[in-house]
């Protein structure tokens, strides 16, 4: 683990070989817990956590470019299914009257030949 210096954190409780150097030390630097320690790590901990935030609000906005581009695809997908299907509406209609005016003419030379 490396201060913002670059030089090596340790904790305190490593740090000396005997319980009595390490008590004076550390009462010279907060009676209660090691104050200078805590900070380093506090400033540690803070910096992975604004990476991983970072980390994480690039991601967000990648998905936000991802469902734009993909509600644009579809806005264009629906589009041309409504005029695809208003073209096959048509063809339909354009097919039923071809299908009407061949069996009038079939009824008429049917009825050429009978007459």
């Amino acid at each position: 683990m490396l201060h913002e210096g670059g030089y090596p954190i340790q904790p305190i409780a490593t740090t000396f070989k005997s319980r009595a150097a390490r008590s004076r030390v550390q009462g010279a630097i907060d009676p209660v817990s090691g104050w200078a320690y805590h900070v380093a790590m506090n400033n540690v901990q803070q910096s992975e956590s604004a990476a991983r935030i970072d980390n994480l609000a690039s991601q967000v906005e990648e998905l936000i470019q991802v469902c734009e581009r993909l509600k644009a695809e579809n806005e264009s997908l629906r589009a041309q299914q409504q005029v695809l299907t208003t073209e096959r509406a048509k063809l339909i209609e354009k097919n039923e009257l071809a299908r009407t005016r061949v069996e009038a003419m079939i009824t008429r030379l049917k009825a050429m030949e009978l007459g």
